[in-house]
Parts: C-alpha cells; sequence; structure tokens
C-alpha cells in the first residue's frame, strides 16, 4: 500500500489502532441503527394501517367484526376479559373505567415492543459525533508529533494524517444523521398510532359500559 493513500480503505489502514478502533465501533453502531430503523419503518407501516382501520370501525362496527391483526386482538382480547369479570354492583362508569384501563395495559405492553429500539438511535445520535470527534483529536495528536519527529511540516506530509483523522468523525456523523432522523419520524408515528388507538378503546370502552346485561358469549353479543 502507498505511504499516502486517500482512499477510504486507505485511510482506515493508515490510522492509528484506536482510531481504527473508534471506526469499527462506528460502523457497527450504524449497522446496528439500520437493522432497528428498517425492522421499526416496516412494522410501523402495518401497524398504521391497522390503527386507522380500528379507530374507523370501533365507534360502530359489530366488535366481533373489527379489523383484526396482533394488536387488534390483544386490546379486544382484555376488553373480553375485563367484560367478563364485571362484579355485581358496579356502575357504568366503573365497567367502563375498568375495560379501559385493560385495554391500555394491552396497548402500552404491544408498543413497548416497537420502543425497545428507540433509546439505542438516540444514543447513537447523540454519542457518535463525539466518539467520532474523539477519533480525530486522537488522531491529529499522532500528526503533530508525527511532524515534529520529520521536521518537514509541508503539505505532501500532513494531509494524509489530518485527513485520517477527520475520517472519524465523518463517520460519526454517518452513524448520527440517520439516527436523529429515524428516531425522530418513529417517535411521531408511535405517538400518532396511540393516539389512534386510544380514541378506538375509548368507543369500545363506551360501548361495552352501555350494556347492562352480562352476556355469555363476550364481545358478540355485547356488541349486539
Amino acid at each position: 500500500m502507498q505511504a499516502h493513500d486517500l482512499s477510504l480503505i486507505g485511510l482506515f489502514m493508515q490510522a492509528d489502532y484506536l482510531v481504527k478502533a473508534v471506526m469499527i465501533l462506528l460502523v457497527l453502531a450504524s449497522v446496528a441503527c439500520w437493522s432497528i430503523i428498517l425492522d421499526r419503518s416496516i412494522r410501523l407501516i402495518r401497524l398504521k394501517r391497522q390503527a386507522a382501520r380500528f379507530e374507523d370501525e370501533a365507534a360502530h362496527a359489530p366488535l366481533e367484526a373489527l379489523s383484526h391483526g396482533p394488536l387488534a386482538d390483544s386490546i379486544l382480547s382484555a376488553a373480553q376479559t375485563a367484560w367478563q369479570d364485571r362484579t355485581p354492583g358496579e356502575t357504568r362508569s366503573e365497567v367502563r373505567d375498568r375495560i379501559e384501563r385493560a385495554m391500555r395495559s394491552a396497548l402500552a405492553r404491544n408498543l413497548r415492543h416497537l420502543e425497545s429500539g428507540l433509546p439505542f438511535l438516540a444514543t447513537i445520535g447523540s454519542a457518535a459525533p463525539f466518539i467520532g470527534l474523539f477519533g480525530t483529536v486522537w488522531g491529529i495528536m499522532n500528526s503533530f508529533t508525527a511532524i515534529a519527529k520529520s521536521q518537514d511540516t509541508s503539505l505532501a506530509v500532513v494531509a494524509p494524517g489530518i485527513a485520517e483523522a477527520l475520517f472519524a468523525t465523518a463517520i460519526g456523523l454517518a452513524a448520527a444523521i440517520p439516527a436523529v432522523m429515524a428516531y425522530n419520524k418513529l417517535a411521531v408515528d408511535l405517538g400518532r398510532v396511540a393516539a389512534q388507538m386510544e380514541e378506538a378503546i375509548s368507543a369500545i370502552g363506551n360501548r361495552l359500559a352501555r350494556q347492562s346485561v352480562r352476556p355469555s358469549s363476550g364481545l358478540s353479543q355485547a356488541a349486539e
């Protein structure tokens, strides 16, 4: 390899061991971020469609005919269990509150699976530039040390070392920028899904609370 190879691979190979470790760490973090981004984005696309249908149908469609999916099934199952556990003497308001609490608990459990990767994205988005900057500072210090030993301050000597050091910052930014953008987008989408499901939960809770007779077959009869 040439002494002053300024290709990306050349900059990596010529870097100090610590700078190489920083670069590798940032690349691995970027790969992990993209894995989370792609997985959560695909799942959220499906979930947004399901939440929109569920919200539209919750107020008027028969409960047993609501759009089914993992999230809707979980919420409806919680509602049915809470309805069947109704005790004599409960007021309509108490029944509604208990059913809605059960459905919200099911919603929270499901959303936690999607939220699990967001803290990692936020951490990489905030920390990666500084990790890259650390590699840059370390690389520049080594470059200045080498310059002092060689007693040569020409651009041909200075430029390669500075380029190697700045490459670490570039990798840090490449890891951080998508992570920050994806975190914000996913957080907004999750908030919208949660709001839609909350509307559906309120509608279902009100419908079930209006039933004055405990059904023997769960939600099917409650919707009649």
